[in-house]
């Protein structure tokens, strides 16, 4: 172990003083390289940075791995019994959707039917085993300012399920008593449709006694393309019952996010909502698992990147071995002679190799460093337009691919140099 350290160190000190020497060659071999290894940090940082962008997206809107999730129909006792066992937990947290009409009263929305404020609205639908058919809501109202949205009510904060990123304003804050004045978060495509139009500030929920007058605290970017508004759940029971705060017909009805660790919330809601008369069988809690749904195609474009980014390697790799055999040939008689005075075969090869090695490393830190750069100004260019970049740091996984590329690329371009610097007869010293 003592020779094989005093060889390793030997090796690595003779390459250096070889690179200091030849710095020209080295500085060619750096640039045939380069590009080869910065491929392969791009992929990787690339890949990664993707990764994370499209799972914080779908986060959005079905929530991080590892929730647990139910939906439930709101008929019957469904929703007082799943808003009586939620209240005041944090680790769960259950939502109801109703629809909302916020504006003149009397008329039709501009965007009937809840769509986006760009596209034509239509008709509410319902659906039966019968077919699908349009609902009646009085055809005789005419046109006017009024913004028709989804009114999402929360027993708690959602975010640590789905995390909504803020635009303006605050969060909804659960900490202190209800108000009167529904405080409402919008998402992005009910925050657009208001600042398009002026509408007044009365919002009629279907099922409702009396119209609130409601509050815009804050705007978020939750994913959606419907306009959406979130409530605390018990500020909207100041205005309509339990029963009333759910409706199918205006969303998924009645959805109760939990975390992996509230097997205690999971099981007294279920046997409370059984009690209250709602089959078992209805009751079918998921498991959020988007990672390993889209691990296979995030794993297969990376790996067709990758390939790319090999081959551009390889080029890199031709040109280091070139300089490695032309340096070799013309540092023969020096190899001779130190054949000559005992030095091994095994150490003649880990010179020419650690040379290599030392280049493929020096090449991978300018590479890494180059990435590290090249992402902070993307960042600071386009950050604004793609807010799912905000606040990205350099993979370590990119880092560690540049580091093993340049040890591959090294390894591969030195090795047939240091072949054939072992194989050097001491006879060639003679010609010197």
């Amino acid at each position: 172990m003592i020779g094989l350290s005093g060889r390793l160190r030997a090796s690595l000190i003779i390459g250096g003083q070889g690179i200091r020497a030849r710095k020209l060659r080295t500085f060619l071999s750096m640039v045939s390289l380069f590009l080869g290894v910065l491929a392969v940090v791009v992929v990787q940082a690339g890949a990664e940075i993707a990764n994370r962008a499209m799972l914080a997206d779908v986060e959005l809107y079905e929530g991080k791995d590892g929730t647990r999730q139910v939906y439930l129909s709101p008929e019957g006792q469904t929703v007082p019994v799943a808003l009586e066992v939620l209240e005041g937990r944090t680790d769960a947290v259950a939502m109801t959707t109703a629809r909302a009409i916020i504006g003149e009263p009397g008329v039709k929305p501009i965007n009937e039917g809840g769509g986006p404020i760009d596209q034509p609205g239509g008709p509410r639908m319902t659906c039966d085993e019968s077919g699908c058919r349009p609902i009646d809501d009085g055809d005789a109202l005419p046109r006017g300012q009024a913004i028709e949205l989804q009114l999402v009510g929360l027993t708690g904060d959602i975010r640590q399920f789905r995390p909504f990123r803020a635009s303006q304003g605050q969060w909804l804050d659960f900490g202190g008593a209800p108000s009167l004045a529904p405080r409402l978060v919008l998402n992005q495509e009910a925050a657009k449709a208001f600042s398009r139009y002026q509408v007044p500030a009365e919002m009629r929920v279907d099922g409702a006694t009396a119209h609130p007058t409601p509050r815009f605290v804050g705007v978020i970017d939750d994913g959606g393309y419907q306009p959406t508004a979130y409530v605390r759940a018990d500020e909207l029971l100041n205005w309509l019952p339990a029963t009333s705060m759910s409706d199918s017909r205006s969303g998924p009805g009645l959805q109760v996010l939990m975390a992996p660790s509230a097997v205690e919330v999971e099981h007294v809601l279920r046997a409370r909502l059984v009690a209250a008369g709602t089959p078992e069988d209805s009751i079918r809690v998921t498991t959020v698992e988007t990672l390993k749904r889209m691990s296979t195609e995030l794993a297969l474009m990376r790996w067709i990147f990758l390939g790319m980014a090999a081959l551009v390697l390889l080029i890199g790799v031709a040109g280091i071995l070139n300089v490695g055999l032309a340096t070799v040939g013309e540092r023969i008689e020096e190899f001779a002679l130190r054949r000559a005075v005992g030095t091994p075969r095994l150490l003649l090869a880990g010179i020419v190799l650690a040379e290599t090695l030392l280049t493929g490393l020096l090449t991978a830190a300018l590479a890494i460093g180059t990435g590290v750069l090249g992402l902070k100004l993307a960042l600071i260019v386009f950050g604004s337009q793609f807010p799912t970049l905000e606040g990205t740091a350099f993979p370590w996984q990119a880092g560690v691919a540049g580091v093993i590329a340049g040890l591959v690329a090294g390894v591969l371009g030195g090795l047939v140099p240091a072949l054939r610097a072992a194989r050097i007869p001491i006879s060639t010293v003679m010609r010197a």
